[in-house]
């Protein structure tokens, strides 16, 4: 899941600038798993900055409203009305949404209220890890589903560093070696003549170094072609 966090009340105020009407729109699916942007948190997010715009002797209209996701345009439709009504949008979505709402509704004005992070999962209550750099090229079937782009401090792709040290990253001591965990995987699995494979040097071009990236899919394109 996409794992991201509020950005400090301070900087979200900057960004509202003279705005009157805000509309707060939250996200149903990542960003509430997470606890940064869904209704609950769009609602006190809401309040603190009434309350804050009150005390500063510029009360501002906020409203606020969560579409289940911000990334698809049918979800946005359902909240044009109050869009057209807003001075300003403070999208408490991922970066993705931001750009969505921004993309959808043109005219517009569009403002992030998270910082997006990464991709990852939760490891336990209030504690989300990254495991994937969305790099574009999966490598996971030859390192027992452990990441060495996204884990490993230096993206190596045959083998630890020399720094690694009992299992641990030389850049954290709290922070465990991804080729430590990849070898004690695969020796778990009785694989590990996989990590004598040599990689090749990784191929950027699949990730952001390749430029805004884009899957087409032609049989998904066809059936609804027919459909039409």
């Amino acid at each position: 899941m996409i794992v991201a966090e509020q950005k400090p009340i301070e900087e979200i105020k900057n960004l509202l600038g003279e705005a009157k009407k805000v509309l707060i729109v939250g996200c149903g699916t990542c960003v509430t798993v997470c606890f940064a942007g869904g209704a609950k948190e769009a609602a006190i997010l809401g309040s603190l900055l009434r309350m804050s715009s009150t005390m500063n002797g510029d009360s501002k209209e906020i409203t606020d409203v969560t579409v289940q996701r911000q990334c698809e345009w049918e979800y946005l439709d359902t909240i044009g009305e109050q869009v057209a009504e807003a001075d300003l949008i403070l999208s408490i979505g991922c970066g993705i949404g931001v750009q969505a709402l921004a993309e959808h509704y043109p005219n517009a004005i569009v403002v992030p209220g998270l910082n997006t992070k990464f991709l990852g999962l939760p490891l336990e209550q209030g504690v989300w890890a990254e495991r994937c750099a969305a790099c574009g090229y999966s490598l996971l079937g030859l390192t027992g589903g452990i990441c060495p782009i996204a884990r490993c401090s230096k993206q190596l792709l045959n083998g630890p560093c020399g720094g690694s040290s009992k299992g641990k990253c030389e850049i954290n001591p709290d922070v465990e070696c991804a080729w430590q965990l990849i070898y004690d995987k695969l020796k778990a699995q009785g694989r590990l003549n996989l990590i004598m494979e040599i990689t090749p040097p990784k191929d950027w071009r699949t990730s952001r170094d390749g430029g805004p990236r884009k899957i087409v899919r032609e049989d998904l394109r066809l059936v609804m072609e027919k459909v039409e």
